[in-house]
Order: C-alpha cells, then structure tokens, then sequence
C-alpha cells in the first residue's frame, strides 16, 4: 500500500523515537496497542454481523474460488456462449437452390407460391439464413 521496505520502515521508527522521546515513549506504545485491540475487535464484530446477516447459506461457500482473478478470461466466454445454445433445428430433406439446406420453420405468410404448401399441410420448405459477407 505504502510501498515501504523493511529499512525505511527502521528508519522511521528511529524518527519517532527521537521525535517522542523516551519519557513519553511508553505512553504512545501503550496507546498504539489499545488502537490495535481495538481494530480487531472492530473487525471481528464486523465479520460476525456480516455473518449473521447473510444466513447459514453463505457459510458454506468458497470464497476463494470465487476470486475473479483465478479466472481465464478464454473460459468465461466459452462457458456465456455455451449456456445461452439456440434450439436445435432439423434440416429437413432439401436443399435450396445455392445448395444449403432448407430448414422447417414456424408459419411463414401465405403467398400465391406457398399457398398450396407441402403435401399433407406441414410447414413450408424455406431457405436457411445465409450472410455472403461473412467470413
């Protein structure tokens, strides 16, 4: 945090004990203790109430494996891309006349070609989706 090494912080403590003195020394090492008893009682009431409010479901989870950091960016997409999987289509017998297979899909509008329809009144034969400027 403060980027400070273990003889820079020797220095400092030699600072503070000629800046305080050796009569008033004791006074602050015994104020700097309560602080620090203090604090912790702080944090651990604080990580009780934390406890406290969010249940005994939460006691069990491992927080460690939840750290974003241990992550691989690769398969957090993969596993996105993996839930949100489209319906399956079938590829019925056909193909269109670029070659593609032709595909059932729900209603389409009735025009004068589509109108008769297939035989025995199942959903019309029409192209797959194709983009041309696609890689």
């Amino acid at each position: 945090m403060f980027d400070i090494n273990g003889g820079e912080w020797l220095v400092l403590l030699l600072v503070a004990i000629m800046v305080i003195g050796p009569e008033r020394l004791p006074q602050y090492a015994e104020q700097l203790g309560v602080w620090a008893r203090r604090a912790r009682r702080f944090a651990k009431d604080a990580r009780a109430r934390v406890d406290d409010e969010l249940g005994e479901d939460v006691k069990d989870v491992d927080w460690a494996a939840l750290d974003p950091r241990r992550y691989d960016p690769r398969r957090i997409v993969r596993e996105a891309l993996l839930d949100d999987e489209p319906p399956a289509r079938t590829a019925t017998s056909g193909r269109s006349p670029a070659g593609r297979p032709v595909y059932r899909t729900g209603a389409a509008p009735a025009t004068a070609a589509t109108a008769a329809g297939p035989p025995g009144g199942a959903a019309p034969m029409v192209a797959a989706p194709f983009d041309d400027e696609a890689t």
